[in-house]
């Protein structure tokens, strides 16, 4: 058997659940499609709205809704309420892993109100955003005024608050890091009720540093300061498909944004956008971006694509077009290229509905898509979601960029899903170190990607059936997951938290750093009054008593074991 030749398993006997899977669709096209389109309109009728007002009366709304915060956390007893969380239902977050947390004895606040766009600074170059504006919502805003921010995740329903406190990236991520690399100021509602404006200059830099990634167990975020860029009407995309191995498809992945001089700083070499998918093990489709006027798309001779379109095909069936007609050019509207992957949910609605990409279903149903994560999440019970996280994979793999092509390998011997996505982010060098850090010395070795302050890291989407269960073989998800795990945190990689994860706490804080988030949680009061940034995200339900208890082992020994690591 070669390297890369998928280990023989012996064939599933299927349940009942396979079936409710297999037809799932009728739910989805009768009951989830027309609710989801019901919410999004109504939503976008709100944000229209919010916008009619002016930034001043919107900012006096956010200060009357930041002093119900305060005055809500002060109503709490520490010793008869419990641990803090926001009003916000379990199964509206667009995240795949358990927030069962909420079952058990919490104290709510609500945080629903703060879904505005507070200030477009165009001197400062700065949006003010509350934590609920989502992508959608904002691009809406700000492209029409040829500016955006620096880095803009593609899904309309991903929110400014779970960018920040989670994981975002974009194709702009190896010019500008991840999402909140670019948040110049946040405000944050203390344990205490203090409410404070944190910056990487000021006495609360310690807690701006801390926030990324900690899951909104420091503190309740309120607002952001996002940095915001120029931009222009179109994007100007180019598609060339790579063949060969494995490694030879990391490599072509590697050199199209990544100039073999070093030169990674210089914007006439570097793309302004990067994706790559891998469609098999053998081929993929390296995609480039650079922004464009009205005027040089509608030039004689090239080609405009409006990719947002409901009757268009789905964008990663389109970019494997590129396998047959060779490399081509083309101009997209900025905002539709923005929002590529909504629509089809990368390539995740061909499971949900197996014909939906058909042009049949695009002309005649293609404005309902797509399906809302949270309804699809809210229409499967406890069996589904088992089933999901044994049968199905929905992970980000972060791993430094030389090490792609091993990160390609492994996926491929122990999960063969297709296709892969492939997007590069940096990884900034900064004066403390964070939950999640470069590798030590990285920027000695000057390998491909690399500067003087950042670590080029790549983003390895692995979402689908895994080969498998396709074939009808015995897969068991959560030992793959676990064996991921593990290979990330030998190989210096991250695992977003968004995903369904199988860490134990040792190996939790193997993976990221304790350091700085422990601090600000002792500083800041949010030990018993928040719940830790391991236990929020950890798979599995979670009762008040653990989680106090877990608090209070918290400052003694949970650290301990990684302390020792050499």
């Amino acid at each position: 058997m070669s390297d890369l030749e998928a280990p023989l398993r012996p064939k599933r006997k299927k349940v009942w659940v396979d079936y409710f899977v297999k037809f799932r669709w009728i739910i989805v096209i009768f009951v989830v499609l027309p609710i989801s389109f019901t919410i999004y309109f109504l939503t976008y009728l709100g944000d229209v709205r919010s916008e009619m007002k002016s930034f001043k009366q919107r900012q006096k709304e956010h200060d009357e809704n930041v002093k119900k915060v305060v005055k809500r956390l002060k109503q709490r007893n520490p010793s008869k309420d419990g641990l803090v969380c926001t009003a916000r239902k379990p199964w509206i977050a667009v995240g795949m892993r358990n927030v069962d947390y909420k079952r058990a004895r919490h104290f709510e606040v609500d945080l629903s109100a703060f879904r505005n766009i507070l200030e477009v600074d165009t001197e400062r170059m700065i949006a003010k955003c509350e934590p609920l504006v989502n992508m959608g919502q904002i691009t809406r805003v700000t492209v029409p005024m040829n500016l955006a921010l620096a880095v803009v995740a593609e899904l309309d329903d991903l929110t400014v608050g779970g960018l920040i406190n989670g994981y975002g990236i974009e194709g702009s991520s190896h010019k500008y890091g991840l999402f909140s690399d670019t948040v110049v100021a946040y405000e944050i509602v203390l344990a205490d009720g203090r409410v404070v404006r944190a910056t990487k200059d000021n006495e609360y830099s310690d807690l701006f540093h801390a926030i990324p990634w900690s899951q909104g167990t420091l503190g309740l975020l309120v607002s952001a300061e996002i940095r915001l860029i120029p931009i222009k009407e179109y994007m100007r995309l180019t598609y060339k498909p790579v063949v060969g191995n494995l490694k030879d498809l990391a490599q072509g992945y590697i050199d199209s944004f990544a100039p073999r001089d070093g030169d990674q700083d210089n914007d006439e070499k570097v793309p302004d956008f990067v994706e790559t998918m891998i469609y098999s093990p053998n081929e993929g489709v390296c995609m480039t971006g650079r922004y464009a006027s009205k005027e040089e798309a509608k030039k004689k001779g090239n080609v405009i694509n409006n990719v947002g379109w409901w009757f268009k095909p789905w964008f990663y069936q389109h970019a494997q077009t590129a396998l047959k007609r060779g490399e081509f050019v083309e101009y997209i509207p900025t905002r539709e290229y923005y929002h590529r992957h909504t629509r089809c949910l990368y390539w995740e609605g061909k499971l949900i509905l197996p014909f939906a990409d058909q042009w049949w279903f695009r002309f005649l149903f293609g404005w309902l898509m797509p399906p809302k994560v949270s309804l699809l999440k809210a229409t499967q019970g406890e069996a589904i979601r088992n089933y999901y996280h044994e049968m199905h994979v929905i992970q980000d793999m972060l791993v430094p960029l030389y090490k792609v092509g091993d990160a390609l390998e492994w996926v491929h011997q122990e999960m063969e899903v297709y296709p892969i996505w492939l997007c590069p982010h940096k990884l900034f060098k900064i004066p403390v170190k964070a939950m999640i850090y470069p590798e030590p010395g990285f920027e000695l070795h000057r390998r491909q990607g690399d500067t003087q302050n950042a670590q080029m890291y790549t983003d390895v989407g692995v979402y689908y059936a895994p080969g498998p269960v396709l074939r009808g073989e015995v897969f068991d998800g959560s030992e793959a997951v676990r064996r991921m795990e593990n290979w990330l945190i030998e190989n210096h990689g991250y695992q977003p938290q968004y995903a369904v994860s199988e860490l134990n706490e040792k190996n939790f804080w193997k993976m990221f750093d304790a350091g700085l988030y422990e601090h600000c949680r002792r500083k800041y009061g949010a030990v018993g009054t928040f719940m830790s940034v391991y236990y929020k995200s950890k798979k599995g339900r979670k009762t008040e008593k653990e989680v106090q208890e877990a608090e209070q082992a918290h400052l003694e020994t949970a650290y301990a074991e990684v302390d020792d690591q050499p």
